[in-house]
């Protein structure tokens, strides 16, 4: 496959490059500019520095090959399964942290443990006429080197796997109908990426330059070299805490907005559309004032919804109301009874809304009532009492059949429930006490207090006392003695405000 090819060829390119420049380039400087030799020597450290490369390469390539082959099954196989797809899309973003162990391990301990070990025989043997601890110094250097190596050719993998995670990702989705995704998950955190990498640009150097200079320092005067890491000790602590200190900042700077959006994402998730305040003056201001953006227009869309949404149950309800013109608007005042009941019994906002939802919607139940039953003036039969009965079961399998399921579940529970009584002779279940669902016995309530004080065909609505009497008497048999006597204490102490306002209507 194409894209694994070129995948291919661009890691071998960095490694190979990276490689050459760390060990031909880096250690050759050093090298050749440090320590003096003759030109015997010069062709026996050479041969050991290509020897050791040669080792190096064959271990290192046989651990990147590898790790690839489960990437190179999964892009050529045009039957993968998608456990293999998953298994190679986490692979490839192990692949960056998979660079810097190969350079730690086959790398640096394949070109090192030989290059040192060979050194040390020729020394012993007179082959090469160097002190000994430069041997040491140098595996000093070569770990300096390995660790800037790390650092450039995990950016550099982590680059190069994005369009092999890409494709990955479009398979699955392709044959499968499935979108992989980290979900959050984070391989390697930007707060040690920082801090790694900006530590080792400012003390690599700084080191490296140290361990070059003892060298030089060695050949023009033993006393100065015993004296060298006195102060080049102390230079090297300071570089080191200035390296360090500078990486926190910058680090904690980059992380700052971000722990910020990770916030005010979180809070977005839980489902309040609030924006965060941006205070920064660089690339983080064009993104956290984009993410108040897509939050302004996640709100505007939520209230859209919203109001679509009491349209709906509003419509649903005027629907209900119009079967039955003497009867018209009583879901409206069901809901508005409803409301002040929870509103008086302490409940949140969140269950207020789902209460008003529930008691526009009852008597949806109804609508399955045959219309000389529904409407007809005088008293009904048993069977047609028994039909009418079965409303609110009825109400409750109009509801859930409406999608999505858990949009419509809050309700379903008052609207099958409001015609339970608290002593358990109501139906359709027979409930009783606090076992009846809390909006069920909140709406009973509402329901029986409109259905009393409205005008039917056969009858005058009773006044505002006289229903309130009933439900003063029927506390704890009929209805729920707190719910009920809530309503009836705050009818009766706003009593004339309501004829007032009846009066004005």
């Amino acid at each position: 496959m194409q894209l694994y090819k070129s995948f291919l060829h661009q890691l071998i390119r960095n490694y190979v490059i990276g490689s050459l420049i760390a060990v031909a380039v880096v250690g050759g400087v050093m090298l050749t500019t440090t320590v003096k030799f003759s030109y015997i020597e010069g062709i026996r450290l050479l041969g050991v520095i290509g020897g050791s490369f040669f080792i190096m390469l064959t271990a290192e390539f046989y651990y990147f090959f590898k790790h690839l082959r489960l990437i190179r099954e999964a892009l050529q196989d045009q039957d993968a399964g998608l456990g293999k797809l998953e298994e190679a899309y986490l692979r490839a973003h192990r692949m960056p942290r998979q660079a810097v162990y190969r350079i730690f391990g086959p790398h640096l301990l394949g070109l090192a443990i030989p290059a040192a070990g060979v050194t040390i025989w020729m020394i012993q043997h007179g082959l090469l006429q160097i002190p000994l601890f430069y041997v040491w110094i140098g595996a000093l250097g070569a770990i300096m080197i390995a660790s800037c190596h790390a650092m450039i050719e995990f950016f550099l993998t982590a680059a190069a796997i994005r369009p092999v995670v890409k494709e990955l990702r479009r398979q699955a989705l392709n044959r499968y109908g499935v979108d992989f995704s980290l979900e959050g998950h984070v391989f390697t955190a930007i707060r040690t990426k920082f801090l790694l990498s900006t530590m080792l640009i400012g003390t690599c150097p700084l080191f490296l330059f140290s361990l070059a200079a003892q060298v030089r320092i060695e050949e023009f005067s033993e006393l100065m070299a015993q004296d060298y890491w006195g102060w080049a000790g102390i230079i090297l602590l300071l570089g080191v805490g200035f390296a360090y200190i500078g990486a926190l900042l910058m680090t904690q700077d980059v992380n700052r907005p971000i722990r910020q959006l990770y916030k005010a994402m979180d809070t977005v998730k839980e489902g309040r559309f609030v924006q965060t305040s941006n205070l920064y003056s660089d690339e983080f201001s064009s993104l956290i004032a984009g993410f108040n953006m897509m939050v302004r227009g996640l709100q505007m869309r939520e209230e859209r919804n919203r109001k679509l949404l009491e349209s709906y149950f509003a419509a649903l309800a005027a629907a209900l109301d119009a079967r039955d013109p003497y009867t018209a608007g009583h879901s409206l005042r069901v809901a508005e009874y409803s409301v002040l009941i929870g509103q008086l019994a302490g409940l949140n906002e969140q269950n207020i809304d789902f209460l008003h939802k529930t008691a526009l919607l009852h008597d949806i139940g109804k609508i399955g009532v045959r219309d000389n039953i529904l409407l007809k003036e005088g008293k009904l039969t048993d069977e047609e009492f028994s039909q009418v009965k079965a409303h609110p079961a009825q109400g409750e399998n109009i509801l859930r059949q409406i999608e999505p399921a858990d949009a419509m579940a809050p309700f379903l529970e008052g609207v099958r429930s409001h015609h339970e009584r608290y002593d358990g002779k109501g139906y359709p279940d027979g409930l009783s006490g606090k076992d009846i669902p809390l909006f069920g016995r909140i709406i009973a309530v509402a329901d029986a207090y409109d259905a009393m004080t409205s005008d039917r065909p056969y009858r005058r609505g009773m006044s505002s006392a006289e229903a309130l009497d009933i439900l003063e008497n029927g506390r704890g048999t009929q209805w729920d003695p707190d719910f009920a006597g809530m309503f009836v204490r705050y009818m009766r102490a706003n009593e004339g405000q309501l004829k007032e306002a009846a009066h004005w209507v």
